[in-house]
């Protein structure tokens, strides 16, 4: 299996960059992982937000070709981990389009982005920092392919 995570800049905050390279690296030893992170626009007045969204989607849309979009958002669709675990296994069935898993900046993702999502996903009802979000997704990533293994994993 193949997942593909983009999102725009680095991640700033040290313990949690330390939690993300923790489950990149199991992700890794199941499955076949590639982080993306692409160009950040910085030193902008957050009141320019379309424009901040449309540099991010600049650097965001070279990597999405030939893949299945799946843009993070508040009011996507939400599944329980072993749901999510299922669709994983669905995509690994398509091994013409991996899964790619698009989270947004700060201000979130350009609407061209997320129209061109193969599906719409949300983590919780609730909003969580750009850089969190990344961290819980890899989690449940992580998660999953313990499931779709028939590994252990600590509740």
């Amino acid at each position: 299996m193949r997942l593909k995570f983009l999102w725009p800049g680095k991640t700033r905050s040290p313990e949690i960059k330390g939690l993300q390279d923790f489950y990149a690296a199991r992700i890794g030893a199941l499955a076949s992982l590639e982080i993306v992170e692409t160009r950040e626009a910085r030193g902008i007045d957050e009141r320019h937000a379309g424009r901040i969204k449309e540099l991010e989607a600049r650097g965001l849309e070279k990597h999405l070709e030939d893949v299945y979009i799946i843009c993070l958002l508040d009011e996507g669709k939400t599944m329980t981990s072993r749901e999510f675990s299922s669709f994983l296994r669905g995509r690994a069935a398509d091994a013409g389009k991996p899964p790619a898993f698009v989270v947004g900046g700060f201000l979130g993702l350009a609407d061209r982005i997320v129209e061109r999502a193969d599906l719409r996903l949300s983590l919780s009802p609730m909003t969580f920092s750009h850089e969190l979000c990344r961290v819980i997704l890899l989690e449940q990533a992580y998660r999953a392919l313990t499931i779709i293994r028939g590994r252990h994993y600590a509740k």
